[in-house]
This record gives C-alpha cells, sequence and structure tokens, in this order.
C-alpha cells in the first residue's frame, strides 16, 4: 500500500479467511462462557438459540472493533498520519476516512476517543 510504510505478508482473500475463521474460534470459545441456554419448553429450539447467543455476541464484537478501528484511526492521526494513508490503511477513500472520522487532522494523539464499546446491541436486546 503506498503511503501506509507496511505490507501484508498475505493477499486480501487469505487475510479475510484468516480473521473470519479466528473471530469464528473466538465467538466458539465465548459463546459457552457468556450465555446459559435453559432447557425445557421454549418458543424456540436449542438449535435457534445457540444460533441467537452467537449473532448477539457478534454484535458486542462489532461494536468492539468499531470502537478499536475509531482509536487506531485516532493514533494515526496523532502519529502524523493524514487522511489518505488512514484511508489506504482501512480499505477506504481518502474521503471516505475523513467522513468517518472527522476532525482528525492535525489532531494530537491525547484526543483520542476513551470511550467503552456500548454495554448493549444498537437495537436493543434480543427476547
Amino acid at each position: 500500500m503506498p503511503g501506509v510504510h507496511f505490507s501484508l505478508r498475505m493477499a486480501d482473500d487469505a487475510l479475510s479467511e484468516l480473521t473470519a475463521r479466528e473471530v469464528e474460534d473466538l465467538v466458539r470459545r465465548l459463546v459457552p462462557e457468556v450465555f446459559e441456554f435453559s432447557h425445557g419448553p421454549l418458543d424456540h429450539s436449542p438449535e435457534q438459540a445457540q444460533a441467537l447467543a452467537h449473532l448477539h455476541l457478534l454484535t458486542y464484537l462489532q461494536q468492539a472493533v468499531e470502537h478499536l478501528e475509531a482509536e487506531a484511526a485516532h493514533q494515526a492521526a496523532g502519529a502524523g498520519a493524514g487522511y489518505p494513508q488512514i484511508g489506504r490503511a482501512s480499505n477506504m477513500t481518502r474521503q471516505g476516512a475523513r467522513r468517518r472520522w472527522p476532525g482528525l487532522a492535525g489532531q494530537p494523539a491525547a484526543t483520542v476517543p476513551t470511550e467503552a464499546p456500548r454495554t448493549s446491541p444498537k437495537h436493543g436486546s434480543p427476547r
């Protein structure tokens, strides 16, 4: 990637497969730790409960990734990266990066957001 000063050791599709596999592995490990499944007469099957728990956890992971992505963009800007470099590093255009993280240019590293990910999914808890 020109202007980014790092290079991938693998092709984009291999990186995509690797990250998907690792996230799936993480979710499989966390679901039993995070959720308790009830046995008995319910309005859905055990397979549905498992799939819904999986989806619920992925929603939290997505929020955590978005938070970490914003922190990394602020850190990059604080280290002197501009929107062209931040955009390339995040697979978007300079304009896309500017729209996603307005006000990064010339921002000191101390202004990195410290807000934690939301404690509940964007669309409320599943029932």
